[in-house]
């Protein structure tokens, strides 16, 4: 509310779950009688108006180019109706829009958004209170209530607009007040070629025809007359639908892929969440029909979720609009769209935003690649997909550029996507799916080689994994171990933190998997943009990248850590066990999390249980500071490695996931290499084994220079494997080394250029 005081009436008098239930039950009745679209827009206006005792009820209909034009009115001067026009973003129905949140102000015209229309003849109204119209996740308009006094709306009011505002989307939705044609028209690019660029999801190259993931049904009644019934036919729907998603788990697509699995499971525990349930049974019992009910219910939920950034909460939300179109589809006793026998037989799905269950649908044969509007969560749908191979691509306004059965070239390796792409891109498609296999051949024939360079230096090719789905990929590329094991990507899939059972079972099967070759585990790196449901999140951090995150979260609530370095201990019973804290900014820091590994450690001894081989114990080097300390730190430290994603964007003050500054500074610059020299020289003489495992590490031109600087251990993503290999078996490492002598204390932005002169002129394959 805005600016509440002293005794503001709340709400309509009388105005209760009854009266909604009756002002409902009339709107039924003006749904199914005669009239055209307009005169039962202006009957429902009328009749929200009288039952609510609102001196003013509005109705905006969205038009073309995101324009909301005054459609019908009581209270309002007639005569601007169909005149006033309003841009979304503008005045508070403009705003309303804009958040497709519903608002309610007791004191409006003092709200930052209000803007006057003089010739709708509202300035004696003081409280207002507006839905969105929401249908297919769009808005198509915007329902409001005024009142000359200042008042305060009830939850009963708001949510007796937001079922009202379904009705009408309905009404919108069939055409009868604005042709559909109008809005999803956008000129004539429909028949041209386009190229979407946005961000790579999931790696690989796919062609297919478009078809729009759409799953949301339409809802013809909304008021019940028989509440039993109704909750006789949701309990029935809700069993049959618990067994689908049963049957789901069990697929055979999922087979032997353990994450999937994890995240079906959470997703199975949400859909028997009993309060969920228990808002759709009430929602019944005040009148609506089943379908009415659920479909309110998600509403609400959206309203409250959606203007929230906690990633958790975003999957959250995404799993119940999943799971909200699949009890309609059961209700209705109809099959998903997925199911359907007319889909082509080669698929590109393009969806505003797509749950991992949705995802699992459709036939495995025929997806080929999957595009997600830019915004939309998509951590779980991507580990689904990574596990199934297919590439995704997120990029802006995808829905309104593709149509369906558009032909559509997925570049998952450049995150852009070729809609109906002309003779020339094909052909280039064709050719990169081409050279793509010839350079994986090229890569096979390599793969069992030493990665020696050609003056014979042994460089050390290990993995960045962070799910037991990439570990087939450390024999299939024949890297020499896991140089970074990711171990929060696990916890981020549950809704609730492993115990330490759940935990060592994880790490005795990556261990199991592994061939004996090393695996360095780095402790829970959460916080950020990864933070998990159930640790508080710290309100309000401005830059969370350099606030309550990794090694912070862990020294603060230590039993977590120790749990997990307990887990870690047990599951290495006889065997090597390689420990590494991140985000270590002092000395002090990486003292206290040895204390917590040594107490543990201690706590195996005396229960008698089996001890580890060998335990080493190392930091990552992202934080500047630590790099004064080095004197201090190294002859406490197995090992270091260097995380260069956080450790560039720390030493140049720019955030790497701002696109103004990501791309501003460059890596291979003479300030960050010769410090990465002097790192390198300090372990040297320390004689502390040193490692790089940021995104430098898997590009070919970086990880040249990374040699050169005399880094031997490289930890990258499995794609990149291929690609360096076949780099370092070109390079001479004396002669680059030479070469990289000169370059230290020049002034220039970047020496990439340089080192790619010296690639091509020394015959080094980049």
């Amino acid at each position: 509310m805005n600016g509440v005081v002293g005794d503001i009436p709340a709400g309509s008098p009388g105005f209760d779950g009854a009266a909604s239930r009756r002002l409902l039950a009339r709107l039924r009745d003006v749904m199914a009688g005669s009239g055209s679209g307009q005169e039962r827009l202006d009957k429902i206006v009328t009749l929200i108006g009288m039952e609510m005792g609102a001196d003013v009820c509005s109705c905006y209909v969205m038009r073309a180019g995101e324009v909301l034009e005054l459609f019908s009115t009581l209270g309002l001067n007639q005569d601007a109706v169909h005149n006033t026009r309003l841009r979304v973003g503008e005045g508070i129905v403009g705003d309303i829009a804009g958040h497709a949140r519903p608002i309610a102000l007791d004191n409006a015209p003092s709200h930052p958004s209000f803007a006057y229309r003089p010739e709708t003849g509202e300035d004696p109204f003081l409280s207002l209170a507006g839905v969105p119209i929401l249908r297919g996740g769009k808005v198509r308009g915007v329902l409001v209530i005024q009142h000359k006094d200042r008042r305060r709306y009830t939850e009963v009011e708001v949510e007796t607009l937001q079922t009202i505002a379904m009705v009408v989307a309905e009404l919108v939705a069939q055409g009868e007040l604005v042709n559909p044609q109008e809005v999803a028209s956008t000129g004539d690019p429909a028949l041209l070629p386009a190229r979407l660029s946005g961000t790579s999801l999931a790696s690989g190259l796919a062609m297919g025809l478009a078809v729009i993931h759409r799953p949301q049904l339409t809802i013809r009644q909304m008021v019940s007359e028989d509440a039993e019934s109704e909750l006789a036919r949701l309990n029935a729907a809700i069993a049959t639908m618990h067994s689908a998603i049963d049957d789901l788990l069990n697929a055979a697509a999922l087979a032997g892929l353990s994450e999937p699995k994890d995240i079906l499971e959470t997703y199975r525990m949400f859909a028997e969440d009993r309060g969920w349930l228990s808002r759709i049974r009430e929602a019944i019992r005040m009148g609506l029909t089943a379908e009415g009910a659920v479909q309110q219910v998600q509403n609400d939920t959206r309203a409250r979720m959606s203007h929230l950034t906690d990633p958790y909460i975003r999957e959250r939300l995404l799993d119940l609009e999943d799971l909200t179109n699949r009890l309609l589809q059961h209700l209705a006793g109809r099959k998903s769209e997925a199911d359907g026998g007319t889909l082509p037989e080669d698929i590109v799905l393009v969806a505003r935003s797509m749950g991992p269950a949705e995802l699992l649908d459709y036939d495995q044969r025929r997806l080929r690649g999957v595009i997600l509007e830019e915004g939309s969560p998509s951590s779980h749908v991507c580990i689904v997909a990574r596990a199934l191979n297919i590439p995704v691509v997120q990029a802006p306004d995808a829905l309104n550029r593709i149509e369906p059965l558009d032909p559509v070239i997925v570049d998952g390796d450049h995150g852009q996507a070729f809609v109906r792409p002309a003779e020339d891109i094909q052909m280039a498609f064709a050719e990169a799916v081409a050279l793509r296999a010839r350079k994986e051949q090229m890569y096979e024939a390599i793969r069992a080689l030493p990665s020696l360079t050609r003056d014979g230096v042994p460089i050390s090719i290990q993995l960045n994994c962070g799910l037991l789905i990439d570990l087939p990929h450390l024999k299939a590329s024949g890297a020499e171990g896991i140089g970074l094991y990711r171990t929060e990507i696990p916890f981020m899939v549950r809704s609730t933190y492993p115990d330490v059972h759940a935990q060592t079972d994880l790490y005795s099967r990556i261990l199991d998997q592994t061939d004996d070759k090393p695996v360095v585990f780095r402790t829970l790196d959460v916080g950020g943009d990864k933070m998990l449901p159930y640790i508080a999140a710290s309100e309000g951090e401005e830059n969370p990248a350099l606030g309550w995150r990794a090694i912070r979260i862990g020294l603060d609530h230590p039993s977590l850590l120790r749990q997990q370095l307990r887990a870690l201990l047990r599951a290495s019973a006889g065997r090597p066990l390689s420990v590494m804290f991140p985000m270590i900014a002092e000395v002090a820091e990486f003292d206290a999390a040895r204390r917590l590994l040594d107490l543990e450690i201690n706590r195996l001894k005396v229960q008698g249980g089996e001890p580890p081989s060998r335990v080493r114990v190392g930091t990552m080097i992202e934080v500047p500071a630590l790099l004064w300390q080095l004197p201090a730190l190294l002859p406490r430290v197995d090992f270091l490695s260097v995380g260069s994603n956080d450790l560039t964007q720390y030493i140049f003050a720019s955030d790497r996931g701002n696109p103004r500054t990501s791309g501003r500074y460059d890596p291979l610059s003479p300030a960050m290499l010769s410090l990465l020299r002097r790192l390198v020289e300090a372990c040297g003489d320390a004689n502390v084994p040193v490692s790089i495992c940021g995104e430098m590490a898997g590009r070919p031109l970086d990880a040249m220079a990374l040699i050169g600087i005399g880094f031997r251990t490289l930890s990258m993503s499995p794609p990149s494997v291929g690609p360096v290999k076949t780099m370092l078996r070109s390079l001479d490492v004396a002669v680059l080394r030479q070469y990289m002598n000169g370059l230290y204390l020049r002034g220039d932005h970047s020496l990439r250029d340089k080192l790619r002169s010296f690639a091509k002129d020394h015959g080094v394959i980049i």
